[in-house]
């Protein structure tokens, strides 16, 4: 009997040693994406000008790194705070830790190099070798055009340098260990010409990173089928909106003309439209879509889009848009 305790006791030891020696892998070894490339990017005025078209208006940066006015349908971005960071990401929206967006004008990026800012937005692992968290799509970013990338840096290089100081993010357990297992090698890939209609309108759905907020996830991790919608956004108040549909079934987009698609975003666009303005108490629908960013793409790059999402299986899926808190 004495054997056996001794036995399992070795057992149970060498067990703990091995994980022991696993997290401290995990924390000390990882993220292991390679150091950033050794860049420097030659700037053209054609190079910010489309920087700043990804930037405010597909991948959105300044979705998360400024600061959005909630008195209003959508959050639209108050002006002055491009990309000063400071929208906090937490266990309200169903993160595990809390997760606030950083400071990226030049304030905070000086001393960073072109290389590092490409391995942070492509492979999600900061300056320091600190993994971030997805909550910044990296992972879809990690798919698109190295030019692309290199003009969003650019433009971003140009912004208002604001001094900010956001709060440094922090996972709970497992989740800081898990955390550095995520960022993984870019693979990037070149941009389609627009003549290729659906290859094109995929890689602009995914620099948009519309299957983040369109497909249902619970701590980051994917847990609906694709771009069925479904995922909750608590918005305030105890309301809760959740994203749509937007596969080609009848539920979601299905009977949706390619006019209606373009038209549904291009209205934000237009001076004669006033965003109305938002009271939670009263139960006001809120969204968490960043309209007023998007209604800036080109109709030729939301036609596209759409014509991708036209391609992808339709999944019935009747979503409840809106919640209002119960009195």
């Amino acid at each position: 009997m004495k054997k056996l305790l001794k036995i399992t006791a070795i057992v149970f030891g060498v067990m703990i040693a091995g994980v022991v020696l696993l997290l401290i892998y995990i924390k000390v070894a990882l993220p292991d994406v390679g150091p950033a490339p050794d860049i420097k990017i030659t700037t053209t005025p054609e190079m910010i000008k489309r920087g700043e078209y990804l930037a405010n208006h597909v991948s959105i940066c300044m979705d998360c790194h400024g600061t959005r006015d909630w008195t209003l349908f959508s959050g639209p971005m108050k002006k002055g705070h491009e990309g000063a960071g400071g929208e906090v990401f937490d266990k309200r929206f169903g993160f595990p830790g809390v997760f606030t967006a950083k400071n990226i004008t030049p304030f905070n990026l000086a001393h960073w190099t072109d290389g590092e800012i490409f391995r942070a937005i492509t492979t999600g692992v900061s300056k320091n070798g600190k993994a971030l968290f997805p909550v910044m799509p990296y992972k879809n970013y990690s798919q698109m055009d190295e030019e692309d990338i290199n003009a969003i840096i650019a433009y971003i290089r140009t912004l208002p340098s604001i001094e900010s100081h956001p709060a440094e993010s922090k996972a709970d357990f497992p989740m800081n260990f898990i955390l550095n297992t995520i960022p993984q090698k870019a693979n990037l890939s070149k941009r389609p010409l627009p003549s290729d209609i659906v290859a094109y309108g995929k890689y602009m759905t995914t620099a948009s990173s519309c299957i983040e907020c369109h497909t249902n996830q619970v701590n980051g991790k994917i847990i609906g089928e694709e771009f069925a919608g479904g995922r909750e956004f608590p918005v305030g108040n105890g309301n809760i909106v959740r994203s749509m549909n937007i596969t080609p079934d009848v539920s979601g987009i299905g009977n949706w003309t390619k006019e209606q698609f373009i038209n549904r975003f291009k209205m934000y666009a237009d001076s004669a439209y006033d965003l109305p303005k938002v009271d939670l108490v009263k139960g006001d629908l809120q969204s968490m879509m960043p309209w007023t960013m998007y209604a800036g793409m080109t109709r030729e790059d939301l036609g596209a889009i759409y014509e991708y999402l036209r391609t992808i299986p339709p999944v019935n899926s009747k979503v409840v848009r809106y919640t209002v808190a119960q009195k």
